[in-house]
């Protein structure tokens, strides 16, 4: 099947950027089946990511009813571009799928503590992009269908989407009151998160404000199942109570030597308080950033350890089958009379 790609940017008018100089910008990806007689194209970029050929602002390939939609939220530090691999996978299953980069949190734009601080803010993002569908749709108005919804993410990704399925965070991760002596003050990408918390307490009102909406509900029951690909330790910061009242499906997929977001710690650990979830642990040693794209050159020369799998591992074939699971999760959710 052909893939089409559109891209853009929406603002939150309700939020306001980091730096409170305008509103909170939400960069979307979209992917979806392209008419028969397009012609696909590589991207002309510099990309640590292996990415398919794609055709930029195709037509939409002629369908008997629209197709249903998969929301991509990306891992700590990422961007949409690093689940192009599910996403053009979801596209051949009969999917249109629609990711974000979730502002201060993506490598889409600097870093920002408070993006890396304030997780919550990311599942608004999402929300966002239903709530003006009419606004990024634009000519594939009825043809992608908006009241057909799915959601996949991957750590912190997986955060965000169980916010839209009800979990309620009691707090952040990395505030320095909560964390163990010696022991991790922030993520991979952002080390020194927790000392960068108190001062921004102080001096900023933007993360003030975010930091009073921690623990409000961003439920969005417009979302029918999910996918969470190696939920993290930050899954340890949701209402027990919370977790009880998630009702859509979950499908959590984690390796087996995953050692950011270890399985019988955080997988097996949400698994055990969700009344509707599954759990697939990957076998043959795994770990954490099977999750992401296969790499270039330029990503084995910078980050080869993102890109690395023990041998015998074909990353293409994990993804392959990951997509398959996927789409069964959501087709089994998407059955109309």
């Amino acid at each position: 099947m052909k893939l089409g790609f559109r891209e853009g940017v929406l603002y939150d008018e309700q939020r306001p950027d980091w730096d409170a100089a305008g509103p909170r910008p939400v960069r979307w990806s979209l992917w979806y089946p392209a008419a028969d007689h397009v012609q696909e194209r590589h991207i002309q970029e510099r990309s640590w990511f292996r990415k398919a050929a794609v055709a930029r602002d195709a037509p939409i390939r002629t369908s008997n009813r629209p197709y249903p939609l998969v929301l991509l939220s990306h891992g700590t530090g990422g961007s949409a571009a690093g689940l192009e691999w599910l996403a053009r996978r979801l596209v051949d299953h009969g999917f249109a799928a629609l990711g974000v980069d979730h502002h201060g949190n993506t490598g889409s734009e600097p870093y920002r503590a408070e993006g890396f601080a304030c997780l919550w803010e990311r599942a608004p993002d999402l929300s966002l992009m239903l709530d003006r569908c009419r606004d990024w749709l634009g000519d594939l108005t009825g043809r992608i269908d908006t009241d057909r919804v799915f959601a996949a993410g991957f750590s912190a990704g997986a955060y965000s989407v169980m916010l839209l399925l009800g979990a309620v965070a009691q707090f952040s991760q990395f505030e320095p009151s909560r964390l163990k002596p010696g022991g991790p003050r922030g993520p991979r990408e952002f080390p020194e998160l927790a000392d960068h918390i108190p001062s921004l307490l102080r001096s900023s009102d933007v993360f003030r404000e975010s930091w009073s909406r921690m623990s409000r509900s961003y439920r969005d029951d417009r979302i029918k199942s999910a996918l969470l690909c190696a939920p993290g330790r930050s899954v340890f910061c949701f209402s027990e109570e919370s977790l009880k009242t998630v009702e859509a499906p979950a499908l959590i997929l984690v390796g087996d030597a995953d050692k950011a977001a270890p399985a019988e710690e955080c997988s097996s650990w949400l698994h055990e308080r969700l009344t509707r979830s599954a759990l697939n642990i990957f076998g043959g040693g795994l770990g954490h950033y099977v999750f992401v794209p296969e790499g270039t050159e330029l990503g084995f020369a910078f980050a080869a350890e993102l890109f690395t799998d023990p041998p015998g591992i074909e990353r293409r074939a994990v993804h392959d089958e990951i997509a398959d699971l996927s789409a069964a999760l959501f087709q089994a959710g998407d059955v109309r009379p």
